[in-house]
């Protein structure tokens, strides 16, 4: 099976989450592997009609998949069944208590992570008052909140729109923030207990799948955060 889409309709880019399990927003370092390259122009940030950037709420709700910075430090869909294994490495077995307590992550990120627990799913701009992220208060929200989504402990759930005195929506979708246990439920623990390396070599193979012409280190290196 070979990477091999082109985007014209939400539906497109639904099947291409569950087909692939990974499909990567923007061009990077694997060439074709993005939905910017394989897209069709009319519906790639065009102001004049419906298409990506609207669609990508609805496509986490149909299916059930990850969206966060996840590749590369830029967004990515990876589905349900994908990222588990994708975690598991990702986190490096460890569950977000076990990952802090041995010193592998801030104490900036820990708070937000924590406030994420207990608040999600949270909109961005409720979680950054929640948190005091304002001109004198709390700094390095993005840091913190991209960081955590490539380690696998934060993704977004879903993106909101602001709504007018009419009902209709307006502006850009402001991010909803969850943690993969919140989102994913029990289906998610299950990779508990489990093996990291294990879990890198099976995406590995996978996306080696999908560009099979794709030399291993470069794909490795696309991988690792």
């Amino acid at each position: 099976m070979r990477f091999d889409i082109h985007i014209r309709t939400k539906k497109d880019l639904e099947d291409a989450v569950e087909e692939y399990g990974f499909v990567p927003y923007f061009r990077n370092s694997v060439k074709e592997f993005s939905i910017e390259e394989n897209v069709d122009p009319l519906v790639w940030f065009n102001g004049d009609t419906e298409g990506v950037w609207e669609w990508k709420g609805p496509v986490i709700r149909q299916t059930h998949c990850a969206y966060g910075k996840f590749l590369q430090k830029k967004a990515a869909f990876i589905s349900a069944d994908w990222f588990r294994d994708f975690a598991l490495y990702r986190r490096d077995g460890y569950d977000y208590e076990g990952f802090f307590n041995d010193g592998y992550g801030s104490y900036r990120d820990k708070v937000l992570l924590e406030l994420i627990e207990a608040n999600g799913p949270v909109l961005s701009k409720e979680l950054k008052r929640l948190g005091n992220y304002r001109k004198g208060g709390a700094s390095g929200f993005d840091t913190s909140v991209n960081r955590l989504q490539q380690q696998c402990f934060v993704l977004i759930s879903d993106f909101r729109y602001m709504k007018d005195r009419f009902g209709n929506d307006y502006g850009w979708g402001v991010a909803e923030y969850s943690t993969p246990e919140q989102f994913f439920g029990d289906e998610f623990a299950e990779i508990y207990p489990g093996d990291p390396k294990a879990s890198f070599g099976r995406v590995l193979d996978h996306i080696r799948t999908l560009f099979p012409d794709e030399p291993e280190e470069n794909v490795r290196s696309f991988l690792l955060r």
